[in-house]
């Protein structure tokens, strides 16, 4: 699908914000850039002495609200002096809703960043993943430091193992791998069988992809009991790809996002762009 509308979240308490990428990479795309700048509002006092310093958070919370519509509106001035098409929105919340808010909007826009400023940032990154991918559904595009994003990747590593969130990740990126000069499909001791890779691992997701027009060439590679993460991260390497699809594995428990190892490898210390669907 084409990549119209692209979000970036943001905020007052986000060290050194990183919109330029935001910026670039929807220039790139010809996409409009949606930024909504959110600050993390402190709980209600609660207890005896809740009365006392009611005033005191009432005060605080007015601040904080000021300080969040000076931060966009300054966002607003930088961004009409870029040659790109934007908006700019707030939300001031709970940290329990944040997530909620944060997929609310996700769910008007076709992909969401996850740049170097809210990587570092251990809060904002969770509730920009759980928004994205748990509350709306929507493709992450993880962004490390020093690496350049672009929506027109030359060369894509695809992690493949059959399962839906896979399935997922590359229906969701199928532009981006229809045109690209070469698409690597990455196969981990694949099992054959017709619950599973099928009789010829790769043979399936290399015909689909290539009914779409990719360059395919599949890839089965041997674990030998080292840790899937690290296999793609060298083999990302080895075929100089210049992003990761894949799909993100993981499920709720009391509102916690449980990811599975390779998803919390990626979140965690991304080696390159990866786009993350689920």
């Amino acid at each position: 699908m084409p990549f119209k509308v692209i979000l970036a979240v943001t905020g007052p308490d986000v060290p050194d914000p990183r919109l330029d990428l935001a910026v670039s990479l929807c220039q790139d795309a010809e996409a409009h850039l949606a930024v909504l700048a959110t600050a993390v509002a402190a709980p209600p006092p609660i207890g005896r002495y809740a009365a006392e310093i009611s005033d005191a958070w009432h005060e605080e919370r007015r601040a904080e609200i000021a300080n969040l519509q000076k931060f966009a509106a300054e966002l607003r001035e930088k961004l009409a002096q870029k040659d790109v098409s934007s908006d700019i929105s707030t939300i001031y919340e709970e940290e329990g809703w944040v997530d909620d808010v944060i997929g609310q909007r996700a769910k008007y826009t076709d992909l969401v960043l996850l740049g170097p400023d809210l990587l570092a940032h251990p809060l904002m990154k969770e509730k920009v993943v759980e928004g994205a991918l748990f509350r709306a559904g929507k493709p992450l595009l993880v962004i490390p430091e020093g690496a350049r994003p672009t929506l027109k990747p030359k060369r894509i590593l695809v992690a493949w193992n059959a399962r839906i969130e896979a399935s997922k990740a590359v229906s969701a990126a199928i532009e981006l791998l229809a045109g690209a000069e070469s698409v690597h499909v990455a196969l981990v001791d694949p099992e054959q069988g017709e619950r599973d890779h099928g009789f010829e691992p790769g043979a399936d997701i290399a015909t689909y992809l290539a009914k779409h027009g990719a360059k395919v060439t599949v890839d089965r590679l041997p674990s030998q009991g080292r840790p899937v993460e690290d296999i793609l991260r060298q083999h990302a390497v080895d075929v100089a790809a210049d992003m990761l699809v894949m799909g993100a594995y993981g499920h709720s428990r009391m509102r916690q996002r449980i990811f599975g190892g390779v998803t919390r490898s990626m979140l965690d210390n991304p080696p390159l762009p990866v786009f993350l669907a689920r």
